[in-house]
């Protein structure tokens, strides 16, 4: 009850005060809470809001759990601190999916590529039950784009979306440890496919192993810090200095920046393949697979081999209906990618482990398949 005599509760609370205790998805290891502040979640609200030009009329979508940062940031708090709204979904729902677009006039939402593939699959296979999604030419008329992040977008993925429905996908970069968002794309056809976008409202740059800056077009790891980065890890004060040495957030993520300032995502530190002592990004492999037409979903990790140390594996789900050989996909890559680069074995999976918000696992996939791979 407010107190009397008071026109409202007026709460004690400062911006750094702890809001939120988020838990970081695992993917490198043992997940860990990031101690969010009331400062950090209004200032990565403010920074998406103003970034993507939300308003009052603005209305989006929260189709993503909300006990992840994508959700409370960029399709609430971000709608909700531009005086707009927000529609939450129990779930995502393919089938559903555009019935909801038209009925709540949604002028944007938040996904990850696994969605934007499975909306793309349920365009392909729609029947008399369901019904395929609206044409370009006729989709609802509110939608202004997608927003999408968590993880890479392959570019396959991104080109088909929008050429089927004629929806722009606006890319973005970020971790629990940035709140949400750090770089977004501009929200116009000025972004770049394939690009994690420009900074919103923190600083960011690529630095090699001894922390000193790299070139433009350099690979690097990529570091931030701003009003949104998070104040640490909760009761974990090693992680917390080894995380932020040099005063800088050391997020983890390979990538290099641009002539134009725009940032690329190569990938994890911890996903990365060593080849006889050659570095390989499986991000790059994986966007060269979704390019072939029967792959509905690919991952590319490393298995242990007595030669090279690592070896190059993909696991690929096939779309429904579609088939092809391991040699078929090898000789697919050979004619995108070096040699060395290529998968040397390749694995057809009913499925591939996804997180609660649709991110693809590779780490949990590493984890069941090496020590009982098939044979390839």
């Amino acid at each position: 009850m407010p107190p009397s005599g008071s026109d409202g509760f007026h709460a004690d609370v400062s911006t750094d005060d702890d809001a939120i205790i988020i838990y970081t998805s695992g993917t490198t290891g043992k997940p860990k809470g990031c101690l969010l502040t009331h400062g950090n979640i209004i200032a990565n609200a403010r920074q998406i809001a103003d970034w993507m030009g939300f308003g009052p009329t603005d209305r989006l979508l929260t189709m993503m759990p909300l006990f992840h940062m994508n959700a409370v940031s960029v399709t609430t708090m971000s709608a909700l601190y531009a005086g707009g709204s927000t529609v939450v979904s129990p779930k995502f729902s393919a089938s559903r999916f555009w019935s909801i677009i038209e009925k709540y006039q949604i002028t944007s939402f938040g996904s990850v590529a696994t969605m934007l593939s499975m909306l793309l699959s349920g365009q392909q296979s729609a029947s008399i039950d369901q019904p395929a999604a609206p044409s370009p030419a006729s989709r609802p008329s509110s939608l202004r784009f997608a927003m999408c992040g968590s993880a890479p977008v392959p570019v396959e993925v991104l080109r088909k979306f929008e050429e089927t429905f004629g929806v722009l996908v606006i890319e973005g970069y970020g971790l629990s440890e940035s709140t949400c968002r750090s770089t977004f794309n501009p929200p116009n056809k000025n972004r770049r496919p394939g690009s994690c976008g420009l900074p919103i409202g923190n600083e960011m740059k690529i630095v090699d192993d001894d922390d000193n800056e790299v070139a433009t077009g350099e690979l690097g790891e990529i570091v931030l810090r701003g009003p949104n980065i998070f104040k640490g890890y909760f009761k974990n004060p090693e992680a917390t200095a080894e995380a932020f040495r040099g005063g800088w957030f050391h997020t983890g993520d390979i990538g290099y920046r641009d002539a134009d300032g725009f940032y690329y995502i190569a990938d994890r530190k911890s996903d990365m393949i060593i080849r006889g002592g050659e570095n390989i990004y499986p991000r790059e492999i994986d966007d060269v697979l979704y390019r072939h037409p029967a792959v509905e979903h690919a991952a590319v990790i490393g298995i242990p081999d007595e030669l090279y140390g690592e070896e190059v594996a993909a696991f690929i789900v096939l779309k429904a209906g579609s088939t092809a050989e391991k040699g078929e996909m090898i000789d697919f890559c050979k004619q995108h990618l070096a040699d060395y680069k290529c998968p040397k074995s390749v694995y057809f999976v009913e499925s591939i482990p996804k997180g609660p918000t649709g991110k693809l696992l590779k780490r949990e996939l590493a984890r069941s398949v090496r020590p009982n791979l098939p044979d390839v």
